[in-house]
């Protein structure tokens, strides 16, 4: 019953973050990008000030699923690379911290392509 109860959450956590999204589309003028983009500069924030790691506690993939997990890896990243190596570890630290992820991407979205051959509008 516990784990049933933390899928629910789970879930009500991530709905009202794209809640969240649907409305920053529907009553403002931004963009699905420019929207993302702030989710992502919120994970950054939230990982900066030491906030992520309640919320990841608390909602679980609910939170970290979503863009706002990637903005948290990035800073986190360059957090312990900046730690480590100084000033430069500020511009590689992200990138090897988010490397795994963004190969995944790339390889599942090119084999989606090959399979489904998606065609320009």
């Amino acid at each position: 019953m516990e784990t049933f109860l933390m899928y629910i959450k789970v879930f009500i956590i991530g709905g009202l973050l794209c809640v969240l999204a649907e409305i920053l589309i529907i009553k403002t003028k931004l963009t699905s990008a420019r929207i993302l983009v702030i989710f992502l500069i919120v994970g950054v924030i939230l990982e900066a000030i030491g906030v992520f790691k309640y919320l990841k506690e608390f909602a679980g993939a609910g939170f970290t699923v979503p863009i706002i997990g990637f903005g948290s890896s990035l800073a986190k990243g360059a957090i312990e690379a900046v730690n480590k190596e100084g000033f430069l570890g500020m511009f590689s630290g992200g990138i090897f911290k988010t490397a795994a992820g963004l190969g995944a991407v790339t390889v599942f979205s090119y084999l989606s392509a090959l399979i489904f051959s998606p065609k320009s509008k």
